[in-house]
């Protein structure tokens, strides 16, 4: 696992940031280092003009200028900058186009899908990691299952899955390299970020953020800006997928190169079995629904996701289906207890969905499922004797009620079929059993 952790971490500890060293670059880059390709930094007083105000801000003091070659046809300049520099990110140069810092003929542009050509002149500076410490803690952690290859978890909610600004401890990476026996490692984070990560093998936009922009996947935990597709990518060692930090429930983790691409390509390839608990407020119609709306950043708050059902082709969203099935009507239809099964992996997606099916999860207050919308939805059914203890009930729920129940894939190196349940952990429990006194219909 030590090997896994330090490949995918951009400045090990142990050695100078590959960034400073010329093996940074494309091999057909570096073998010739001449006119059609070169890579500077800020230290060497390059020639800092055709870079705007932005250029101070947050870069990380490293300069590209290439020329499309002659073969081949148009290309994405997000594509095409990617494939010159290996060792960066495609979520960290789209960041660097978005923030302004390429440009292409000595134009700005305007947009990562920009297309060029053979022999237009791009120039781009990359906007800079922010590097964090993530110290190993002795926190218990539930595991479902382990052996050498990988490791399951049971997350408590609560938990952030790795170390980002305002949460440097704590974390299931931090109780992760304490339960392997490993030391401190130095993550990095990238700024503005797009497309969930992705871990290691960033995907660009017309790929879907299964991966580690798990479907409920990411607290947006940095106070850089974020773009449409997803949060800031975060190098994590040996995460294969996350949930968010009020999330509960079972995720997988790698311990090996070989086992994190295997999981991420059953994960890419939709052929891992998960499903989800969640208690909203309100109760959809009784049987088996589905929500087909697309999923894109909410231009009134860049801290939410919004589902679009009427998208554009030039709108910034993301296809997004999600199926749901009603298991209880609870409370006299005041509340419900859902099991989800996801068609596509977005960020948020089951707490927009369900926000935008007119039943928010109880406790979710960034999409409606506040405690004045579970009372709107509640109090109006029962005699004004039982509205205090219903308040009272409400105000313990201090988290999206959102628990992963079941994990299913193929081991990557065995081949065996693993399904790991986990039931909702005790607060979530709790809650249903208390709807439950208030009236229960199975369906």
């Amino acid at each position: 696992m030590v090997h896994l952790l330090r490949s995918l971490l951009h400045c090990p500890p142990s050695s100078a940031c590959p960034c400073q060293r010329t093996n940074f670059l494309h091999p057909r880059i570096r073998a010739s280092y001449s006119a059609s390709a070169k890579l500077t930094f800020d230290d060497q007083k390059e020639d800092q003009k055709g870079f705007g105000d932005e250029d101070e801000r947050g870069t990380g003091g490293l300069r590209f200028e290439g020329v499309v070659e002659r073969e081949g046809g148009k290309v994405r300049l997000d594509q095409w900058l990617s494939k010159q520099l290996p060792r960066v990110s495609r979520a960290r140069v789209q960041s660097s186009i978005r923030q302004g810092l390429a440009f292409v003929n000595g134009q700005p542009a305007s947009k990562v899908s920009v297309t060029i050509k053979a022999g237009d002149v791009v120039e781009c500076k990359l906007s800079g990691p922010t590097p964090s410490e993530a110290e190993p803690e002795d926190i218990a952690l539930d595991i479902a299952f382990e052996d050498e290859h990988l490791i399951v978890i049971n997350k408590p909610a609560h938990m952030v899955v790795h170390p980002a600004p305002g949460h440097s401890k704590g974390t299931l990476v931090n109780a992760l390299l304490h339960h392997c026996g490993l030391p401190a490692m130095q993550l990095v984070t990238g700024s503005s970020g797009s497309q969930g990560g992705l871990l290691v093998s960033q995907e660009g936009d017309e790929e879907e953020d299964i991966v580690d922009g798990d479907e409920e996947a990411v607290e947006f935990q940095t106070p850089r800006r974020l773009e449409w597709s997803g949060p800031a990518p975060v190098i994590r060692p040996g995460i294969v997928h996350r949930l968010d930090k009020g999330t509960s429930g079972l995720l997988v983790v790698a311990k090996d190169d070989y086992t994190h691409e295997q999981l991420c390509n059953q994960f890419k390839a939709r052929t891992v079995r998960r499903s989800y608990l969640s208690l909203t407020c309100g109760c959809p119609p009784p049987g088996i629904g589905r929500v087909d709306a697309s999923i894109g950043r909410d231009p009134r708050d860049r801290k939410r996701m919004a589902a679009f059902p009427f998208a554009s082709p030039n709108m910034r969203t993301r296809s997004a289906a999600s199926k749901y099935r009603v298991l209880e009507i609870l409370a006299e239809g005041g509340s419900s207890l859902l099991e989800w099964r996801l068609e596509t992996g977005r960020t948020h997606q089951i707490r927009v969905h369900a926000q935008h099916l007119g039943y928010p999860l109880l406790g979710d207050d960034l999409y409606g499922g506040t405690k004045g919308a579970a009372e709107a939805k509640l109090l109006h059914r029962f005699p004004s004797v039982k509205h205090g203890p219903l308040r009272h009930m409400l105000a313990q729920i201090d988290r999206p009620c959102l628990h992963a129940q079941t994990l299913g894939f193929l081991h990557p190196w065995t081949g065996e079929e693993l399904n790991f349940v986990r039931p909702p952990p005790e607060d979530f429990a709790v809650i249903l059993q208390l709807l439950r006194m208030y009236g229960t219909v199975g369906v």
